[in-house]
């Protein structure tokens, strides 16, 4: 069954810059919005959680979705994000994501609540039914201790708008799972130290947050696996990408670190909202040293294939 919506390539859930009251800053976020463009991604997520959806009202959410629809011009999908506690939240943030045009939706388990695989599947069928557009499930067992498990798999599978997952458990043993046997529903990486082992998989997109500030390279890694198939290329970039993917998956400072990177590339991303503190002078210098090693080999690795075919 072929899906409704190909989710193809590098989507970055996109960083939400703030002023120093706590206000959107939203000539930074357009920013932000063209710098992406033009350095290749493939697709926009506005609402996930390294944009801080969860210091947001349900509005301030649909006005960042309006607004990035609007910046984006048709010229990359838009993905909605429609995470949140409360059901009928989910079911606003759907509805209003129609409303304003998006191409998709990112539907995540409701936290804290742990809601059985029945209930859960329910619960995302009803707010599949209020969007009624293409569906990215998104499965983070650790931020929502919630599993999206065979059993809900095959509730959900009512609907064909589920066609895509952004798997997030860090559990290899799930990407097995998920492409052989739901291949229907498209495998995107949700893990960012375990992007070559989903691409080996099959997985034709990949979600991460470090695309904010290092498009190029994410691209390039997609590039190599994906699009050549060549992943003796592929572990020579992920290879220089793994400093960074430590940072990211194990440093306990996701959000902080890349809204710094997108700091340092000249786009003030401003302080995030309570309760998260920015870095500290440590980690920012190891920051900027990953990254200045990141980009110069695998410069170098792209000058070579260029050379070399």
């Amino acid at each position: 069954m072929n899906p409704i919506f190909r989710f193809e390539g590098i989507y970055t859930p996109v960083v939400t810059p703030y002023h120093e009251d706590g206000s959107v800053n939203w000539d930074a976020l357009s920013d932000v919005i063209e710098y992406l463009i033009e350095n290749g991604v493939h697709g926009l997520i506005s609402g996930g959680s390294t944009g801080e959806n969860y210091a947001q009202t349900v509005e301030e959410r649909l006005d960042l979705a309006r607004f990035t629809h609007e910046r984006l011009k048709g010229r990359l999908p838009l993905v909605v994000g429609t995470g949140a506690m409360l059901t009928p939240d989910s079911i606003a943030l759907a509805s209003g994501g129609r409303e304003i045009g998006a191409d998709a939706i990112l539907l995540a388990s409701p936290p804290y609540s742990v809601p059985t695989d029945r209930e859960n599947a329910l619960n995302a069928l009803a707010i599949d039914k209020a969007a009624d557009l293409p569906v990215m499930l998104y499965n983070y067992p650790h931020r929502t201790g919630t599993m999206m498990g065979e059993e809900f798999l095959d509730r959900i599978g009512r609907s064909r708008n589920f066609c895509g997952i952004k798997e997030s458990s860090g559990d290899i043993n799930r990407v097995h799972l998920l492409a052989r046997d739901y291949p229907h529903i498209q495998l995107g990486c949700g893990m960012d130290d375990q992007a070559l082992e989903f691409f080996a998989w099959g997985a034709p997109f990949w979600v991460c947050g470090g695309s904010n500030f290092l498009p190029a390279e994410h691209v390039a890694l997609y590039q190599a696996c994906v699009i050549e198939g060549n992943f003796t290329k592929g572990r020579r970039i992920m290879s220089a990408m793994m400093p960074l993917m430590r940072v990211l998956e194990q440093g306990g400072k996701f959000i902080q670190t890349i809204k710094h990177g997108v700091t340092m590339n000249g786009i003030d991303s401003g302080a995030m909202r309570p309760p998260l503190k920015g870095l500290n002078k440590n980690d920012k210098r190891a920051l900027e040293q990953v990254t200045r090693v990141l980009k110069k080999t695998i410069a170098d690795i792209m000058a070579e294939s260029g050379i070399g075919g």
